[in-house]
């Protein structure tokens, strides 16, 4: 029985073997009759008629290739042109330009970012990557591919045309990557014509991942510590507001008038949505299990709600949802998500993020949805902190933290470089009720720790 496979089928459908503008003219050229044989033969006599085997395989070789250009997208059965191959043979002639639209599909529509998620996530962990791990990998993402098979080679070898990948191994780009993908999570395209406050005000509102009317002064406080943008109070709404509600990014009310006015009411839009916050979701498909991205797109509210879940897979998962919610408002980078490798002694560490912001820090994040942690809670993750390089450790609990653990965290920080942040559930509840409030319990942390770390001059 066929083995099945999520990744496209891509043996002699590579740069390594064939041009892509060209079989793109010769798909033109006999697709449009729908003549896929006379196509197969124009690629035989292209690329394989003087390889050192029989007929057969010669035929077989470009048969191959018009099969790998069915799966990636480019060619119909009848080796027609499809909707995207057409958008590939207008730019063929503008080598960047066709790398890069053909990377973004892999990346966006054949679990291109399946396969990069993976290798990020081999790196922290410090894993060797090579085709059976990364089959491992992929597997516990619910992506398989043929034991045996090829399908990551190539996909890597056409990401790499666009600089995703280096041309001789594993090593991602992230600044090539945020490229091709044409947006980055502070760089949306709908945004380029706002002004920086603007944007960051509306990155925070994105971020806080509720469709309630928030307070503007809140939503302005959040993207100022995030973003390092002042917004002076009184002319918020000229300088920001009646941009955006112009734009159509935002509904604004106006609570009360005269002295003594409460603060605009502000709330997302459907374009809002549309052009910022799914876009993003996008990104993560493929480097998130399904069943967590499901839930991260909907409210904040939607999720807070199954934190009290009876079923523990249901609420555990909340948790997990609240938290990775927690670093964005943050505007912290996903990384991993439930990074579990031999290079962590089997460990399970929840998420990573990491942030570049003046100094490069990785943040490790364990959720504990129990009554209580302990200190051989706290003592497994500052375990896991060397081999996955963090910097940070924060522990988001739906319970206490116990006083052996908050006395062993601050041993820890006294005597390290590291930080451990502490999120109870009262902290939880804060920003529940206020997103905003992320900032003050993180503050509140920062200080903590640079008291520990205080040295004498």
């Amino acid at each position: 029985m066929k083995q099945r496979s999520d990744l496209p089928f891509g043996s002699e459908f590579s740069p390594s073997q064939i041009k892509l503008r060209r079989v793109l003219e010769l798909a033109r050229t006999y697709g449009d009759m729908g003549n896929w044989k006379a196509f197969e033969s124009a690629v035989r006599e292209k690329y394989f008629e003087n390889h050192n085997t029989n007929d057969y395989n010669k035929s077989k070789l470009a048969n191959n290739t018009r099969l790998g250009m069915i799966a990636y997208g480019i060619i119909e059965r009848n080796a027609k042109l499809t909707e995207f191959g057409e958008e590939l043979y207008t730019v063929r002639e503008e080598e960047v330009k066709l790398y890069k639209k053909l990377a973004q599909h892999i990346l966006l529509h054949l679990h291109g970012m399946s396969l990069v998620s993976c290798i990020k996530e081999m790196g922290a962990a410090g894993e060797k990557v090579d085709l059976t791990s990364i089959r491992e990998r992929l597997a516990l993402k619910g992506v398989r591919f043929p034991r045996g098979g090829k399908h990551p080679s190539m996909m890597r070898l056409w990401l790499a045309k666009a600089g995703v990948f280096a041309q001789d191994g594993w090593r991602i780009d992230d600044a090539k990557l945020r490229d091709v993908l044409g947006r980055d999570a502070n760089e949306f395209e709908a945004l380029a014509r706002f002004t920086p406050g603007q944007r960051a005000f509306l990155m925070a509102l994105a971020n806080m991942g509720t469709t309630e009317p928030q307070p503007a002064n809140k939503i302005a406080k959040l993207a100022s510590a995030t973003y390092g943008v002042k917004f002076p109070e009184k002319s918020l709404p000229k300088l920001v507001l009646n941009s955006l509600v112009d734009a159509g990014y935002v509904k604004v009310t106006k609570t009360t008038t005269g002295r003594g006015a409460k603060p605009f009411l502000v709330a997302p839009t459907e374009k809002l949505t549309a052009d910022v916050i799914l876009p993003f979701f996008e990104q993560l498909q493929g480097r998130i299990e399904s069943h967590l991205l499901d839930l991260l797109r909907r409210p904040l509210s939607d999720i807070v709600s199954k934190l009290s879940s009876a079923d523990r897979f249901v609420a555990g998962l909340a948790l997990e949802a609240l938290a990775f919610k927690l670093m964005r408002l943050l505007d912290m980078d996903y990384v991993a998500t439930r990074l579990r490798a031999q290079a962590t002694g089997g460990a399970e560490v929840d998420l990573i993020f990491e942030s570049a912001r003046l100094v490069f820090s990785r943040w490790q994040i364990q959720c504990k949805n129990t009554s209580r942690v302990a200190i051989d809670d706290v003592a497994k993750e500052v375990g896991l902190t060397h081999l996955l390089k963090s910097t940070v450790i924060v522990i988001v609990s739906t319970g206490e933290i116990g006083q052996e653990a908050r006395r062993y965290a601050n041993k820890v920080m006294a005597d390290s470089n590291l930080c451990l942040v502490m999120i109870d559930r009262r902290d939880v509840d804060c920003i529940i009720e206020d997103p905003s409030e992320v900032i003050g319990v993180f503050n509140r942390e920062a200080r903590h720790a640079m008291i520990l770390k205080k040295i004498d001059i």
